[in-house]
């Protein structure tokens, strides 16, 4: 059975891209930045932790204690890290896929890209879906011709809609990075990250 994108995976990989962290540290993160889309946490994140390590795509950087907390280990994205995730990033962003729980972890990282990458990616998709739907509408002109009822044609009718939402959506994006409009610096990224790490309840317990 083929397996699914590695979101956690790559979820760390982007967040150690714009801050060096500890694990719990980025529990808190994507708890507080809504990355609802992953699951299985915290043991999930530890083991996304790990296995980026052992691979050598993030490595330890320092190891600090605070009070009677227990020392944590503070990690951070190497060379290889930062290009493993642009490819994936960008696959994903390129690629429509069934699965929208790919694209929508591709968004919500989005910003860990270089402005021009990620607009080039959007760029593909819009292509990509506008080819969709030219093959979808051309599926839907022949069945009307042929007399099927529009009971029949329903399920096309709705994947056309849903790819043409999409694709004006895209488009919109695509015109906010023309006219300036997505702030793209890399301190607006580090500055939400340090916001949703303020909105954190004191923690008072430490994941092994």
């Amino acid at each position: 059975m083929a397996r699914g994108p590695d979101l956690v995976g790559l979820t760390v990989l982007g967040l150690l891209s714009i801050r060096e962290s500890h694990p719990y540290e980025l529990q808190q993160l994507i708890t507080n930045t809504r990355k609802d889309f992953l699951t299985g946490l915290p043991r999930s994140l530890y083991l996304a932790v790990e296995r980026l390590s052992k691979a050598g795509l993030i490595e330890a950087s320092e190891t600090v204690r605070s009070g009677r907390r227990p020392e944590r280990t503070i990690y951070r994205i190497t060379e290889a890290g930062r290009d493993d995730m642009t490819t994936r990033l960008r696959m994903l962003i390129e690629q429509p896929d069934p699965d929208r729980r790919a694209f929508m972890a591709a968004l919500s990282l989005l910003g860990c890209l270089p402005m021009p990458v990620a607009r080039d990616a959007l760029e593909i998709r819009r292509a990509t879906v506008a080819a969709a739907i030219a093959s979808l509408t051309a599926g839907l002109t022949e069945l009307r011709l042929r007399g099927m009822p529009d009971l029949v044609v329903l399920k096309l009718e709705h994947e056309c809609s849903v790819q043409q939402a999409e694709l004006d959506w895209v488009e919109s994006v695509l015109a906010r990075f023309d006219s300036g409009t997505l702030d793209w610096s890399g301190a607006v990224r580090a500055d939400l990250l340090s916001d949703a790490l303020n909105d954190s309840p004191t923690d008072t317990e430490e994941q092994p």
